[in-house]
């Protein structure tokens, strides 16, 4: 046998004896199921509820709330003849919303969204926001993030938990005044 023929047999050899062995691992693996259930643990204490110190709980604003806030932002930002996109996002950021007015450019679509985040994040209006990148201007580097007019938070006994952003309208102060007027028909 020539020493090519050898190596090649060998090799074949060891893969053949490699993916058995593999098999036999795997067949005796534990049932997912079972690491599923081993893993599940529940927390409990003497106080569940409201005031136990592990769990908090958080104020949401509904879909509806939402689109609310949303038609409301597009209607006042049409009454004034501006092609807005309006966004409403989450306390974490996410979109619950987005509408795009009929005839907004295409950037005004993720600068409605950026401009929600903005203000959610640090639960002040945008255009508030402006005035401190000049003691921060890298803030303006924080991802997701947008310091133009626009952006207004939603509050909840004092804390964020949305944001609603317009983009599109000739100036920030525009589409901040429509990103009022949605947060203001949450009130109604």
């Amino acid at each position: 046998m020539k020493t090519r023929t050898r190596v090649l047999t060998g090799t074949a050899l060891a893969v053949a004896l490699g993916a058995g062995a593999f098999g036999a691992v795997s067949a005796s693996a534990t049932p997912a199921s079972d690491v599923a259930s081993a893993s599940v643990a529940s927390v409990s204490s003497k106080k569940d509820g409201p005031g136990d110190k592990n769990f908090t709980t958080t104020t949401h604003l509904t879909v509806d709330a939402a689109t609310r806030a949303a038609q409301a932002a597009l209607k006042a930002a049409e009454a004034e003849n501006q092609k807005v996109t309006v966004a409403v996002v989450d306390r974490n950021g996410n979109t619950i919303v987005t509408l795009r007015g009929d005839g907004a450019g295409p950037q005004s679509y993720e600068s409605a969204q950026r401009k929600a985040f903005t203000a959610v994040s640090w639960n002040a209006p945008t255009s508030v926001l402006v005035g401190r990148l000049a003691q921060t201007p890298n803030l303006k580097d924080i991802p997701g993030t947008l310091f133009l007019g626009g952006g207004t938070p939603v509050q909840a006994n004092g804390a964020p938990v949305a944001g609603v952003g317009v983009a599109g309208a000739p100036s920030g102060d525009l589409d901040e005044k429509f990103a009022k007027a949605g947060v203001d028909a949450l009130g109604k």
